[in-house]
């Protein structure tokens, strides 16, 4: 093979991980927040419960299989020295370890959600609604992963994007808990002050950390991959 045809399918596989992880976080958000309203509350006899059931379902079988090719990419991908390993086990990768890290921990995570999902009939409501949790806790890893790691943190469209996500779930999170008069007020105020903390934490941390210059070797960027950005702009 020339060349010429690795730069480009390089260049190929790169495009297809950044917009790859950006639909995942997307639809992740999506799932996290059908989940947080309850869409089986949003059952009527113009809106049966199958069909809002059928539509978290289908949400999160999109966001895995988003998330699934967007692994897959990155490990094809040359730029960056990513194994298959590295999006299984956390902190294994020699490339941004702490920020790949996440985005593994956020992956097995929601592994363990959609194995329990097929499981559920064999293992009980109980124990599958304890490890469904799960999913709203890979969530803030799974942003954290995407600030830390993607290219594209600095792109406004994705500034946006981290934005209506976040706002959206400390959003619905707030709406849900203010609905919810039988749980105590120390259950409530935990419950939206966690969001509100995280995204704070996260507009007091940005200018200081991606959004900074210097962060690609701050984040955990090889030396040589540095060295090279200049040449790898030309054709990314």
């Amino acid at each position: 093979m020339s060349l010429a045809a690795i730069s480009s399918s390089s260049t190929t596989y790169w495009y297809l991980t950044r917009s790859t992880g950006a639909v995942a976080l997307i639809l992740l958000t999506l799932v996290v927040v059908l989940g947080v309203i309850d869409v089986s509350r949003l059952s009527s006899d113009f809106w049966p419960r199958f069909i809002t059931d059928s539509l978290h379902r289908r949400v999160s079988l999109l966001a895995v299989v988003f998330l699934g090719v967007h692994i897959v990419t990155a490990v094809l991908d040359t730029y960056a020295p990513i194994g298959l390993w590295d999006a299984l086990i956390p902190f294994h990768s020699s490339y941004r370890s702490l920020w790949l890290g996440f985005g593994a921990i956020a992956f097995d995570m929601l592994l363990a959600v959609m194995v329990t999902s097929i499981l559920r009939a064999r293992i009980g409501r109980r124990a599958w609604r304890a490890v469904h949790w799960l999913a709203y806790g890979c969530w803030p890893i799974a942003v954290l992963h995407g600030l830390g790691t993607g290219t594209d943190v600095k792109q406004v469209w994705m500034l946006a994007i981290d934005a209506v996500c976040v706002i959206s779930v400390v959003g619905v999170v707030m709406l849900r808990m203010s609905s919810l008069s039988t749980l105590s007020r120390a259950v409530r105020f935990s419950a939206i002050a966690l969001p509100l903390a995280f995204a704070v934490g996260l507009i007091v941390w940005l200018p200081g950390g991606p959004l900074a210059a210097g962060w690609a070797a701050r984040a955990g960027t090889p030396a040589s991959l540095i060295a090279n950005h200049a040449t790898q702009a030309v054709t990314r």
